[in-house]
Formats: structure tokens, sequence, C-alpha cells
């Protein structure tokens, strides 16, 4: 089999739930080939190494061999080799940060102010999570 589209490859062996979402990752740069930004039309090739950043965990994956129609997923093993480190997939077991806001019953609405102040704290929280940020 000749090389094949990089968002139908990942489509293919059931990292993307669809040919499109995966094209939207790759636009997106969430998707590295062999530590390069690459287009949904770029060709895979055995051997390459795929990064897929999904929310905060890193998955990487080798090519096994090209495959262009959609697997079962027990199938999946034989055509890509999940490369992901154990402190990537540790992440997934992080607990979530949560900040709950506590009003007493009965005091109703926040007021303008009050949602102000609310916002306030919850942007000092916020932490920026996007692989653009990480090249300074």
């Amino acid at each position: 089999m000749s090389d094949i589209r990089l968002d139908k490859y990942l489509w293919a062996v059931r990292i993307f739930k669809t040919r499109s979402d995966a094209a939207d990752a790759i636009r997106q740069n969430r998707v590295l080939v062999n530590d390069a930004y690459a287009k949904p039309s770029r060709e895979v090739k055995v051997g390459d190494s795929i990064s897929v950043r999904r929310e905060r965990v890193t998955y990487s994956y080798k090519v096994l061999e090209l495959v262009s129609s959609r697997q079962p997923a027990k199938n999946v093993p034989l055509y890509c080799l999940n490369t992901t480190p154990q402190e990537e997939l540790d992440k997934l077991n992080v607990p979530h940060e949560t900040i709950f806001v506590f009003r007493d019953r009965g005091t109703g609405r926040p007021t303008k102010k009050e949602r102000r102040d609310i916002d306030a704290l919850i942007d000092g929280f916020y932490v920026d999570d996007d692989w653009d940020d990480d090249e300074d």
C-alpha cells in the first residue's frame, strides 16, 4: 500500500472518532509527526512517530503498518503501537481542581459586584494549556 493521509490514518486506527475530528486537531497543531507540525494531507509512512495532544495528555504512537479503512479495535495494535510514556498517562489520574463559591441559602443571585469578584477569582486560577505557549 502506498502512503496514506494523516487524517485518514488517525481515523482508521481509532485515535479519533471521525476523520473531520482528526483534521481539526491537526489544523489546531495538536498533532505532531516526527516532532513537526503537519497538515491533514501529510503522507504517513511506516516508522513515523505521531504525537497527539488531548486535554492535558500527549499520546505517542508509532506507525507499524498503513491502513486506509477503519479497523476494529482488536486489530489496531497490528497497525499502530502506543508508545505513550507512563508519566503522561499518570496525568489522567491527577484530580481536577474545581472552584466552588459557597453562598448562603436565600441570599439570591450575586450582585454585579459579587459576580465581578467571583470572575476575578476564577480568572486568577486559569492555566493556559496550549502547545503554542510552550515554545517561548
